[in-house]
């Protein structure tokens, strides 16, 4: 009662799942991202300054995603020859700057609610805590 499309489907999806839990192939994943960003940096110590690369690497720690966009950001403008020489500091801080005026701000709050927090601190002395 098999189809045998069905049967062929089932086969290369199942060769798909072995390849993807194959030690090799994780291995080769692996080298291929430790090359792209071997190459990314290379890139970006070519692209910019001393000062420039410690500011994008602290931004790096605080947030990794906006950095990842600036960095994939810097390269495209390299790429596309918007950028002649090293970029310095007050020019990254320019690109930063630029980049927040076009994220939209995130909306979420932090709401303290102080009357559940006092109610909390009374209950507790009731307790003897």
């Amino acid at each position: 009662m098999d189809d045998p499309e069905i049967e062929a489907i089932r086969n290369a999806r199942m060769k798909q799942m072995q390849q993807q839990y194959d030690p090799k192939s994780q291995e080769k994943i692996q080298q291929q991202r430790e090359q792209q960003n071997e190459m990314k940096n290379s890139m970006l110590s070519q692209l910019l300054d001393q000062n420039a690369r410690a500011r994008l690497n602290t931004l790096k720690i605080s947030k990794p995603e906006k950095a990842e966009m600036v960095e994939q950001m810097i390269i495209q403008m390299a790429q596309s020859g918007r950028i002649g020489s090293k970029l310095d500091d007050p020019q990254l801080v320019q690109i930063l700057e630029s980049l927040n005026q076009q994220m939209p701000r995130s909306t979420s709050k932090v709401n303290f609610d102080r009357r559940r927090a006092n109610l909390d601190s009374e209950s507790d002395e009731d307790y003897g805590i």
